[in-house]
C-alpha cells in the first residue's frame, strides 16, 4: 500500500523565508531585469515601514533617499521606469514626506532669520563652551582653556601669566620620547595644547608673542644638556620672560605715569585695566592727593572691581557708566586707560568704549594717556575694529539693580526677534592719543613703530 502523500504545511502569513511561494519564480529563475524589479519592490517596502516607524515621521537619510529614487526613477538595466515607480507610493509614506518637507521649511526660515541678524558679525570670536580635547591634552591645559571660555580670567597680562604658568606644568610633566630631543619633539607637543586654547577663546597679542618667544627659547634648547637641567633651563626664561616683560615693565609704569598726577587733579579712566590700577594705587601712596572717575559699561562692568580696590585704599572715587560721560568729562584732568594691544601705527586696541572715551577727551581738549607694555605691541596694522574683534558673554545685565521680579524674568537673551550683540574690543585711533607710557618711556603714538628699535630687535 502506498504512503499517503504528505502536505507542507505553511504559516497564514506565507512560505518560510527564503522560498519562493507558489507561483513565484526563485530568483534563479529570474532574469536580471526580474530581479532588479524584485529588489526595488523590496527597496520600496523597506522605505514604507522606515517611514511609518520614524519618530515624528522624520525620515534618515538613506530612507529619504531611497524614497526619492523610487519616486519615478527608471531602471538602470532596462530603461523604463519600474512597476514600483509606477504605482502610488502608499499614503503613510506621502504624509511622512508632507511632514518632513514642512520642517524643512520651518528650519529653514529659522537660520534665514538668523542669518538676517547677526550675519556680518559671523567672523567675531565667539564665546563657546569647550569641546572634548582633542589628541594628548594636558589637565592644566584643559582647566585653563575652561576658565578662558567662561571669562574667570580677563585681561591681557593675567591671560598670558596665566598661560605661561600653564606651560611650566605642561613642560614638567613631559618626557622626550626615545631617539628624538627635546628641542624638537616638545614643539609637537606643545601645538595641540595651544590650539585648545585657542579653540576655547581666540589668541590674545600678548599670549602670540609669549609663545612665539617659548618656541624661540625651545628650539635653541642644547640637545647635549639632560632632559632636565634643559627644562630648569627653560623655566629660568619663562620666568625672566614674566618679570622682565610685565611686572618689572609695569613698576616702571607706574612710576613714569604716576608722575603725570599732581594734587588736586581728577583722573578718569575706563572699564579696568591692572596697569592702571598700580599707576593709582602708587601715586596715593606716595602722597598726592587726587579724585578718580571710574567709567563702566555693560555687559562685563569690570570697572567695580577697580573701584573697589581704589574705594578700600582710600581714594576719593565716583562711579558712572559710559552714557554719562559727557556730563563729566569736562572737569577731567587726564584720561588713563590701559591697552589690549597697540599696533605699529600707533592705533591702541582695547576695551569697547575706550575709542568713545578718548575722542570724547580730544573734543574738550583732555589729555589721553595709554599705559601700555610694550610686549604689547603688535606689528600688524589695524584699521578698525571690525575685521578682527571677540564677542562678550550674555550676562545678567540687570544683575546689579534691587530686583522686585524673579531673575529669569530680567535676564536679557537671545530671542526669536532679537540678538545680542557686545562687542568686546574696540580701535582707538592716534590721532586720539596724546601720549603712550612704556618701560621704555614715554612715546607719541606716531612713533610707536620705534618699540622695536628701543628694544633692540632692529
Amino acid at each position: 500500500m502506498a504512503p499517503a502523500p504528505t502536505l507542507d504545511v505553511h504559516p497564514v502569513n506565507g512560505p518560510p523565508a527564503g522560498e519562493p511561494s507558489a507561483g513565484q519564480k526563485s530568483q534563479k529563475q529570474m532574469t536580471k531585469a526580474e530581479r532588479r524589479e524584485l529588489q526595488e519592490k523590496q527597496r520600496a517596502a523597506k522605505a514604507a515601514k522606515a517611514a511609518a516607524n520614524a519618530p515624528n515621521g522624520k525620515l534618515g537619510g538613506k530612507a529619504a533617499k531611497e524614497l526619492s529614487a523610487l519616486a519615478g526613477a527608471p531602471s538602470k538595466k532596462t530603461g523604463r521606469p519600474s512597476d514600483a515607480a509606477s504605482k502610488p507610493p502608499p499614503p503613510g509614506l506621502v504624509k511622512a514626506a508632507q511632514a518632513k518637507a514642512g520642517q524643512a521649511s520651518l528650519a529653514d526660515q529659522s537660520a534665514r532669520n538668523q542669518a538676517r541678524g547677526l550675519l556680518i558679525f559671523s567672523h567675531f570670536g565667539l564665546p563657546k563652551p569647550v569641546s572634548a580635547a582633542k589628541g594628548d591634552i594636558h589637565p592644566a591645559i584643559a582647566r585653563l582653556a575652561l576658565q578662558f571660555s567662561t571669562f574667570k580670567i580677563t585681561g591681557a597680562n593675567a591671560r598670558c601669566i596665566a598661560t605661561l604658568t600653564a606651560f611650566k606644568t605642561v613642560i614638567q610633566d613631559y618626557v622626550t620620547p626615545q631617539n628624538n630631543t627635546l628641542s624638537r619633539h616638545l614643539m609637537t607637543y606643545l601645538s595641540p595644547q595651544i590650539s585648545h586654547l585657542v579653540a576655547a577663546r581666540p589668541m590674545s597679542i600678548t599670549m602670540g608673542n609669549a609663545i612665539r618667544q617659548l618656541k624661540l627659547d625651545i628650539s635653541g634648547s642644547d640637545i647635549d644638556l639632560p632632559e632636565q637641567d634643559a627644562k630648569d633651563v627653560l623655566f629660568r626664561k619663562i620666568d625672566t620672560y614674566i618679570r622682565e616683560r610685565i611686572i618689572i615693565a609695569d613698576q616702571v609704569i607706574q612710576e613714569t605715569a604716576g608722575n603725570k598726577i599732581k594734587d588736586g587733579d581728577i583722573v578718569l579712566t575706563y572699564a579696568r585695566s591692572s596697569v592702571v590700577e598700580k599707576v593709582l594705587l602708587e601715586a596715593h601712596a606716595s602722597g598726592r592727593e587726587f579724585s578718580v572717575i571710574v567709567v563702566d559699561s555693560r555687559p562685563m562692568l569690570e570697572g567695580k572691581r577697580l573701584l573697589a580696590v581704589l574705594s578700600e585704599a582710600g581714594i576719593q572715587c565716583t562711579y558712572l557708566l559710559l552714557p554719562a560721560l559727557g556730563s563729566v568729562i569736562s572737569e577731567v584732568s587726564v584720561v588713563l586707560v590701559g591697552a589690549h594691544s597697540i599696533h605699529t601705527n600707533g592705533a591702541v586696541y582695547s576695551r569697547a568704549g575706550t575709542a568713545l572715551v578718548a575722542m570724547m577727551a580730544k573734543r574738550h581738549s583732555v589729555p589721553v594717556v595709554v599705559c601700555c607694555e610694550t610686549y604689547k605691541f603688535s606689528e600688524n596694522i589695524q584699521l578698525d575694529s571690525f575685521t578682527k574683534n571677540e564677542l562678550a558673554p550674555l550676562g545678567d545685565l540687570f544683575s546689579s539693580f534691587p530686583n522686585n521680579k524673579p531673575r529669569e524674568y530680567l535676564t536679557l537673551e537671545n530671542q526669536p526677534h532679537l540678538e545680542i550683540l557686545n562687542p568686546l574690543y574696540d580701535l582707538t585711533p592716534p590721532s586720539c592719543i596724546t601720549a603712550v607710557v612704556t618701560e621704555v618711556g614715554v612715546i607719541p603714538p606716531n612713533a610707536i613703530s620705534s618699540i622695536p628699535v628701543a628694544l633692540g630687535r632692529l
